[in-house]
């Protein structure tokens, strides 16, 4: 049975607290755009997404999914231990020497959950496809979910990779897009401005909608059903989801600055603070 919204609220705040805590004890990380993300990968791994007991890396019969954005790992990593792919304690163990919760998720050492390294950025959707298209060659009707970062599509191959799926009309593929408007040196329209991402999306003749509460369960459960409503009509579908960076801590939102910095003592209390549950259950 699915948690309810209050039971994915409470989880929502555990992952933060994980995520303040996890790049606090290495003093390195990427939290804003981690606590951005938080809601949706919740309701993705806990609401939305066909998953199966068990990891392995074939993935048939079961959706699947694929971090592009590999930097906000802390989320993805917290996520997966509390979807149970892996012990929680292991989180205790983030970005440490020989361990396997890296900076960025990497395959060699199996880490239940990871699917592709993701430390170079615009590469995932890529791999996302091809996974899509050998779910259709095998027949298997399940969806490929994947998550950018809006910066991100700064990255060229990430638009070949976007011609390419409309063009084979890989329709069961949704690909997300974190629309928080920064990254690490700025706001992307400062960086290199994009204009219009659902008018590019469509002009390479992708479905789109927008979620416009991205911090929000019950929107992002609404749109992202939508999304699936849309699949397999032979377009592939885009989801712009408006997110605030380090979103649930006060400090941290409206500012680029919290992309990669990891809070001292008083601002992870501080933080923490904000952020506190009944029945939690920090690894």
């Amino acid at each position: 049975m699915k948690p309810n919204i209050q039971q994915l609220n409470d989880l929502t705040i555990q992952v933060r607290r994980d995520i303040l805590r996890m790049v606090h004890a290495v003093n390195s990380g990427h939290p804003g755009g981690s606590l951005g993300c938080t809601e949706f990968l919740v309701a993705l791994y806990q609401n939305l997404m066909d998953r199966k007991e068990g990891f392995d890396m074939n993935g048939v019969g079961e959706d699947l999914f694929f971090l592009s954005n590999g930097h906000i790992s802390p989320v993805f990593y917290s996520v997966l231990a509390r979807s149970g792919y892996f012990p929680v304690s292991e989180l205790a163990t983030f970005r440490l020497i020989n361990t396997r919760l890296q900076g960025h998720p990497t395959t060699h050492d199996g880490l239940p959950g990871v699917r592709i390294a993701s430390g170079s950025l615009g590469q995932g959707l890529s791999v996302a496809i091809g996974a899509a298209q050998a779910k259709k060659l095998n027949g298997d009707n399940h969806i490929i979910y994947t998550l950018h970062g809006d910066g991100e599509l700064q990255e060229g191959q990430n638009w070949e990779a976007i011609m390419y799926a409309s063009a084979k009309k890989v329709d069961n593929l949704i690909a997300t897009v974190d629309l928080n408007g920064k990254q690490i040196d700025g706001t992307t329209d400062e960086v290199l401005c994009m204009g219009s991402i659902r008018a590019k999306f469509e002009a390479f003749d992708w479905d789109v909608l927008e979620i416009k509460e991205g911090n929000n369960l019950e929107a992002i459960i609404a749109g992202m059903t939508e999304a699936k409503s849309r699949t397999g009509k032979g377009k592939p579908v885009c989801v712009l989801l408006h997110t605030e960076m380090g979103n649930g801590v006060d400090f941290m939102m409206f500012s680029h600055a919290w992309h990669g910095k990891a809070p001292n003592d008083a601002q992870l209390e501080n933080a923490l603070g904000q952020n506190y549950t009944e029945g939690e259950s920090d690894y």
